[in-house]
């Protein structure tokens, strides 16, 4: 195969960065080293993410207060050599492998990334994006996902059998995903069959009780308890289209694990929000009474972002204070009250498309992470656009992505080795297929899902 040309810099593949720097990680070493005025959530963010690789929990960032399930992935020791090089030498050592792997990989960059990481993927765009993207180059030995873990599931349920889907740390979790746990939503399902009956058996209309939901931010396994009990995944695109799929087959949504896009996407819809019990897998019944579940229209698991958690409508009114005129979008991840109180919310693609249409100069607040905010007020100078949290906090799991896991596993690689592979087992996969499919034929109507960025 004909290597694929690779940009020496991220300036050169984007000239609209040119003066301009988007990366977190030059902001954070500069609050740390006291010539920034800005504030991080954690000092911590400056040390290389390989410091918190044998301890338990997300490492610093926005999830760093996040209980992490006993057994997850840990990523062995990264190599000296890795750990001591700097930035412009990781650069090269990635490009140079780059060079050498040709088509033989494909690198995937979540919108999330560091833009460090960023600047040498092909791609980049969100979960699902990145693992459609995946699935059209067949021919690719090995798929290096930046992103995090159920995202790298996800890639390797739709990509080919013989490819190799790699996440370059395997610390790299989602504490949203994590919230829902198999044991704990199987559990769930007993409960309901003994308050709601057999949940596999239609009414008089054709309706059964309930029908389960799961957000692509989710583990393999409970993709696949959704696919075997006739359910759907949805994205923040088309959430609403998947939930008028499901009312369509069921009296009943159990949505899991972001209660937050669920509340949001189904009030939207004009399901009343004492409709929308809140379950909670600590508890009996979720901690609901028998009859709020009969009468409920969506059953919201108890989980959230913690990145989007962090906005608030305090934030916004100070930005309305600060910056007559202002647009305020915000992500559907994002509490009730922030949706409620900003112009406009939409997913990760849409915030970045309706931020690209704006003909005139425009300023945005932005309730989205860090990275991504940073990147498009680089690539849009003619706009003022900054993230409404003023305390530069990314997604703790995505930073855990490093340039020096990346130029590792790629070098492993130019030398016959497959580090940190991501495989399903095939009693998940099969079902979990299933469910992967029936979104991607829920086609939503307002949001049409967009192709990842080639880059």
């Amino acid at each position: 195969m004909t290597p694929r040309p690779v940009a020496d810099t991220v300036e050169a593949r984007d000239p609209a960065l040119r003066g301009v720097d988007p990366s977190v990680d030059h902001a954070i070493q500069a609050i740390t080293g006291g010539s920034s005025v800005e504030a991080t959530c954690s000092t911590d963010l400056a040390a290389g993410p390989w410091d918190f690789d044998a301890r338990p929990g997300y490492g610093p960032g926005s999830s760093m207060g996040d209980v992490i399930p006993v057994g997850a992935p840990r990523q062995g020791a990264l190599p000296a050599a890795y750990r001591e090089a700097d930035e412009a030498q990781l650069d090269e050592r990635i490009r140079a492998a780059r060079r050498t792997l040709g088509d033989r990989v494909v690198v995937l960059g979540h919108f999330y990334q560091r833009e460090e990481v960023v600047r040498h993927a092909d791609y980049v765009g969100d979960s699902f994006q990145l693992a459609t993207a995946a699935t059209e180059h067949p021919d690719a030995e090995a798929i290096v996902f930046c992103g995090v873990h159920f995202m790298a599931e996800t890639a390797d349920l739709l990509s080919g059998p013989d490819q190799a889907v790699i996440l370059p740390n395997l610390a790299a979790g989602c504490s949203m995903a994590d919230m829902a746990d198999i044991d704990q939503v199987e559990e769930c399902w007993e409960q309901l069959a003994d308050v709601l009956g057999p949940l596999d058996q239609p009414d008089a209309d054709g309706l059964v009780p309930v029908i389960p939901v799961t957000y692509m931010n989710s583990s393999a396994a409970i993709k696949g308890f959704v696919g075997r009990h006739g359910g759907i995944v949805c994205t923040s695109s088309n959430a609403r289209t998947v939930l008028e799929w499901a009312f369509a087959r069921g009296r009943r949504v159990l949505f899991f694990p972001d209660q937050h896009l669920g509340r949001n996407t189904a009030k939207a819809m004009g399901v009343p929000l004492e409709r929308m019990p809140l379950w909670n897998p600590r508890q009996a019944l979720g901690g609901n009474g028998a009859e709020d579940l009969v009468a409920s229209r969506v059953i919201l698991w108890h989980g959230f972002c913690s990145v989007h958690r962090r906005f608030s409508v305090a934030q916004i009114d100070q930005a309305r204070a600060e910056h007559p005129g202002v647009r305020v979008i915000v992500h559907p991840e994002c509490p009730m009250d922030v949706v409620d109180a900003a112009d406009e919310s939409g997913s990760t693609d849409y915030i970045r498309r309706a931020i690209a249409a704006a003909t005139e100069p425009t300023v945005f607040a932005i309730g989205t992470e860090i990275n991504l905010v940073r990147r498009l007020a680089a690539q849009y100078p003619q706009h003022e656009i900054f993230c409404l949290d003023p305390v530069v906090c990314p997604c703790s799991t995505m930073y855990r992505i490093h340039p020096g896991y990346l130029a590792w596993v790629l070098e492993e690689l130019v030398e016959g080795r497959t580090p940190n592979r991501i495989r399903v087992q095939d009693d998940v996969a099969a079902p979990a297929r299933v469910a992967l499919e029936r979104m991607l034929a829920a086609r939503p109507t307002t949001e049409p899902p967009q192709d990842a960025d080639r880059r």
